[in-house]
């Protein structure tokens, strides 16, 4: 694992579990793939800017949306998504 510090809040991540079947703490797995892409989220940043990051974890390809706030990565939202596969293979067409 990184060594990058992970929060999030539990009633979101109770959510996302249900709604997504991924929790948050699985999600940060998704950043210690060395070839994981970090995008800017430019449709969902509002006050603060918002990111996605697509690695490998568990049974596929993980989309996670998160922000950084003081030096730390606060997760919201997790999912296996057809989209972020598709960006995450796309970026790394080069290292395969």
């Amino acid at each position: 694992m990184s060594e990058a510090t992970f929060e999030w809040d539990s009633k979101k991540e109770l959510e996302n579990i249900a709604k997504h079947g991924v929790s948050f703490f699985t999600a940060q797995y998704a950043f210690a793939d060395k070839h994981r892409v970090i995008a800017k989220d430019l449709e969902h940043s509002s006050s603060e800017e918002r990111y996605f990051c697509f690695g490998k974890s568990g049974e596929g390809i993980l989309t996670v949306r998160f922000t950084y706030r003081n030096s730390t990565i606060r997760i919201f939202g997790a999912g296996y998504w057809r989209k972020g596969k598709a960006i995450y293979e796309h970026e790394n067409k080069v290292h395969r």
